[in-house]
């Protein structure tokens, strides 16, 4: 019985390490990443997009945090101003179910520029066998009317990726691509994506040990 858990352990080992090659060949194979920037344990890579002038964002870090108290967090789409940088506002527009939900939010800009705002649809999906975790979080147009002034942001595709490491750790990779339509000034761009993921992932660090947090259980994240 004992050989049979230690195989059975070393199988589960594996095919997680297996699962991780095959979605980091996926995304080498559509983008060439770029490290940018390494401070605190969190690295930020960014990479051309064929046809946009905005390059793609991944960040890779790891965080003192369970599954659960994570996929907690970035559900608690309420509090998002918290932590998401430049977040104006952020609400509930939709809960279809525990792991599924429509929220919007209006990202606040420096003058000039005009504030953009957004409809996403998350959906959270967990391997049984591996445990990692999955979130997508894409924009989709037509939820809610376009304010007078604000510039709706139709295309935004970002996704979690959270990677079980021990009883209270896990490995996060997160990557993300908007058009933030309209005309932007460079250094608003260069801005945003020097100081954006950065002070996101500072941020949700601060947030996890939250109260309200930790102890989080889900369902759907067992």
């Amino acid at each position: 019985m004992k050989r049979i858990l230690q195989v059975s352990s070393a199988f589960k080992a594996l095919l997680t390490f297996i699962l991780i090659l095959a979605s980091a060949g996926a995304a080498s194979a559509q983008n060439h990443w770029k490290l940018g920037t390494e401070k605190e344990g969190i690295k930020i890579y960014t990479s051309l997009v064929p046809g946009s002038k905005i390059k793609a964002i991944k960040v890779e870090t790891e965080l003192d945090a369970t599954p659960a108290q994570l996929v907690a967090v970035i559900m608690d789409v309420k509090n998002a101003p918290e932590w998401v940088y430049h977040t104006k506002s952020c609400v509930l527009v939709k809960q279809v179910s525990p792991s599924e939900l429509y929220y919007y939010s209006e990202i606040s800009l420096p003058w000039p520029a005009a504030n953009r705002d957004f409809v996403a649809h998350l959906t959270v999906n967990r391997d049984p066998q591996t445990g990692i975790v999955t979130i997508q979080g894409p924009a989709v147009p037509g939820y809610v009317p376009v304010k007078k002034g604000v510039v709706r942001v139709d295309h935004s595709d970002g996704k979690w990726v959270i990677i079980p490491d021990g009883s209270s750790q896990v490995k996060v990779m997160y990557s993300i691509h908007v058009d933030p339509g309209g005309d932007l000034p460079a250094w608003l761009v260069n801005m945003f994506a020097a100081q954006g993921p950065l002070q996101i992932f500072r941020n949700l660090k601060l947030e996890l040990q939250k109260p309200e947090y930790q102890n989080s259980t889900l369902a759907f994240i067992q």
